[in-house]
């Protein structure tokens, strides 16, 4: 097939094209949600309960809904209860993982206190293999994308509540969410607790598609707007202290005015020494 770029001949489709060109700042990024034909009641399940929302069939590109991450659960015989996480890159797949999910806990299973819609979640993830196994470092890189939410200006510490916990050991990937309960402690600080509230996953990692160095580095790269000016004469330390360096002309100190007091005051020895030698005491007049 062949397309043919046509210029928009409204307003309302010239300001559609517009939203769609690269930006100094992004949107935030949106996930496609996607069930496939064979997918069985667990993979539905699990489709529901991450992104807590009614699912729903999209058939959608991603350069139609404007998505760059998405979601694919199945299931078959030789592949049960498949998900396949991904995001895009300019239209174009760029990761692609596919995980099993081996246990499924869902959040209507567990009767605990749920943290309200919208909350923003805070992400930890326990384990070398997140550290030092490429295909973890990518894994744990789409997972921040999925669950980030929008970026903030400043959060209440009371909003604080959500936390998703990731694990990864022994060839095993375990979520699980939290809410955080403020307890008393008898001082300023409150006594923490968590409390799970679901959904929980056990997930296994089986096939990768990952994008290569230079089209991960190509999507990184940041534009000339966003980029920090350098300044010059300014340094850091690994503490963060800032150095400066300024340029001064050489100063004649000998010309530096003083307080006049008697401690500062120069002695007889050093004015001839200034003065190239001792000057003759006048002699009285008769």
């Amino acid at each position: 097939l062949i397309c043919f770029y046509r210029k928009p001949k409204t307003k309302r489709a010239k300001r559609f094209l517009e939203k769609r060109e690269p930006k100094l700042n992004e949107n935030t990024k949106n996930a496609m949600l996607i069930k496939g034909g064979n997918a069985n009641l667990t993979v539905t399940k699990v489709l529901k309960d991450i992104f807590d929302s009614v699912l729903q069939l999209q058939e959608f590109f991603s350069k139609k809904s404007d998505c760059s991450l998405f979601l694919f659960g199945s299931h078959n015989k030789k592949r049960p209860n498949n998900l396949i996480i991904g995001r895009m890159f300019d239209y174009h797949v760029l990761d692609m993982i596919e995980l099993g999910v081996e246990k499924f806990v869902s959040l209507k299973d567990i009767k605990n206190s749920k943290c309200p819609e919208g909350t923003k979640p805070m992400l930890i993830f326990a384990g070398d293999m997140f550290d030092v196994n490429e295909e973890y470092k990518r894994l744990k890189s789409l997972l921040i994308d999925f669950f980030r939410g929008p970026t903030v200006p400043s959060i209440r510490l009371a909003g604080l509540e959500y936390v998703l916990h990731f694990t990864a050991v022994d060839g095993k990937i375990y979520m699980r969410s939290y809410k955080v309960l403020l307890k008393k402690s008898g001082c300023k600080i409150p006594r923490i607790e968590l409390e799970e509230m679901g959904p929980s996953l056990d997930l296994v990692m089986r096939r990768t598609h990952l994008a290569s160095d230079d089209l991960c580095k190509l999507s990184l790269k940041q534009p000339k707007g966003l980029k920090p000016k350098k300044k010059k004469n300014i340094s850091h330390d690994a503490l963060g202290t800032t150095y400066g360096q300024i340029h001064m002309q050489k100063q004649d100190l000998s010309k530096l005015q003083t307080r006049k007091m008697k401690g500062l005051r120069k002695r007889p020895a050093e004015k001839s020494a200034e003065g190239g030698g001792a000057t003759p005491k006048k002699s009285k007049s008769a």
